[in-house]
């Protein structure tokens, strides 16, 4: 490990192997530790003694799971008898192999894969007093370990003299037992498939566009029985048979002007991307996305009030065109339900009109019933570990949004998956 340079790169790798070279004691101090590090301290402990080993960590089943450390590292330097503290909130990693030391950044895996050898510079040389002090302060059982190196009694005595600045406490059985059983219970995520998702997530989202309450031409009603016997004609042939439509189809008061709007929307903003994957949206395009849809309300605001307005009054000449509809049949075929309760057994033109009525008011709707609050629902959902494991989910991206360059999301997705076991390939 020993070079000339302050700042250098500390793989997971090189540290494991620097601590099985230890002659004499090793510290590490971070977030947590992972398996092969952890590996590499039992056999140097077998070598050197359990006593020449001491480690610190946040110990906590959250850490874990963004990655810095593995609870199965733990238990294994435990049973071998090495020091293990916990220190919570410890954040910045130490490690000192034989009075040489580095501060380094660790790598939360959740976040991003290990840096491979040359990736990055990560730590910083600790000079032989940095060293000194930071185990000094670091817990008793590093102290000790420092004041051992100590190579003057001057030395040995300024050590002493320094107080542990890092609160800690020994990891009990209690404690693994609980950090244990909750991940157990909340298992960490794949981190290759977590960095994975985050490739994605910066360019799409799933987006769900729908209108409600505003396709009142859809409400229909039974027409009677006792005036579905009366037959018909061809005339409002369109609109009258078992069934009546309330709304015409070319009325003003019709939502299909504003739902063709909100489908032009979706097909320049939110493509499909086959039927199990849903829309999506470039994060690029959404504020565009959302001007149109704020233009969308305001024409739906100004429908919602014309229907308010208008809508009565179009249910009563429907009701009207019904009875005017009927009125003659009625005349002429004089149906049983309605001579049955004639006083002398005629049948006059206000009486049928009165009759007709009558029926209708036992399926005809009141406008306020019909009125609802109409709304454009948006929902936004981020790509999830689900969607991206399915095959297809990647070619469907492309077909999507042709005019993308998706190489370099394609190659981060790669890198990010490099680890994963059975990985996705665009």
């Amino acid at each position: 490990m020993k070079s000339g340079a302050l700042f250098c790169e500390l793989s997971p790798r090189r540290i494991a192997e620097w601590v099985r070279s230890a002659e004499g004691a090793v510290c590490y101090a971070g977030p947590g530790i992972q398996l092969d590090l952890a590996q590499a301290m039992v056999e140097t402990a077998e070598r050197l003694g359990k006593e020449m080993l001491t480690v610190s960590l946040d110990f906590d089943d959250r850490v874990m799971r963004m990655g810095y450390g593995d609870v199965g590292a733990v238990r294994l330097l435990l049973d071998a008898g090495i020091s293990v503290l916990d220190s919570p909130g410890l954040r910045t990693a130490l490690v000192v192999v034989d009075n040489e030391g580095y501060v380094f950044t660790p790598t939360a895996l959740y976040l991003e894969a290990e840096p491979n050898d040359g990736d990055a510079s990560n730590a910083m040389r600790m000079s032989s007093e940095q060293v000194a002090q930071a185990l000094a302060r670091l817990s008793p059982a590093a102290k000790v370990i420092a004041m051992a190196q100590a190579k003057t009694p001057e030395a040995k005595q300024q050590i002493e003299a320094l107080t542990v600045d890092v609160v800690s406490t020994p990891i009990s059985a209690s404690k693994l037992a609980e950090v244990t059983n909750s991940l157990k219970a909340a298992p960490p995520v794949s981190f290759d498939l977590a960095r994975q998702v985050r490739v994605f997530e910066p360019y799409l989202q799933y987006v769900e566009l729908s209108l409600t309450g505003a396709a009142i031409q859809r409400h229909r009603l039974a027409i009677p029985p006792n005036i579905q016997k009366l037959g018909g004609s061809k005339e409002l042939e369109s609109r009258l048979r078992t069934t009546f439509e309330l709304i015409e189809k070319g009325s003003k008061l019709s939502s299909k002007p504003l739902e063709d709007a909100l489908n032009e929307i979706r097909k320049n903003f939110t493509p499909s991307l086959g039927k199990d994957h849903g829309r999506v949206v470039l994060k690029a395009a959404k504020p565009h996305l959302a001007a149109r849809l704020k233009e969308f309300r305001s024409k739906l605001e100004a429908h919602q009030k014309t229907v308010e307005a208008d809508l009565q009054k179009h249910l009563d000449t429907s009701r009207e065109q019904i009875v005017a509809y009927y009125l003659p049949r009625v005349m002429e075929t004089k149906p049983d339900a309605l001579v049955g309760q004639s006083l002398n057994g005629e049948v006059s033109e206000a009486a049928a009109s009165r009759w007709l009525n009558s029926e209708l008011d036992r399926v005809f709707p009141k406008a306020d019933s019909l009125i609802q609050e109409m709304k454009l629902e948006e929902r936004f959902k981020d790509v999830t570990f689900e969607t991206l494991n399915r095959e297809d989910f990647l070619d469907s991206v492309k077909d999507a949004f042709p005019n993308v360059d998706w190489e370099k999301a394609y190659s981060e997705f790669r890198a990010a998956g490099q680890n994963t076991r059975n990985s996705l390939s665009p």
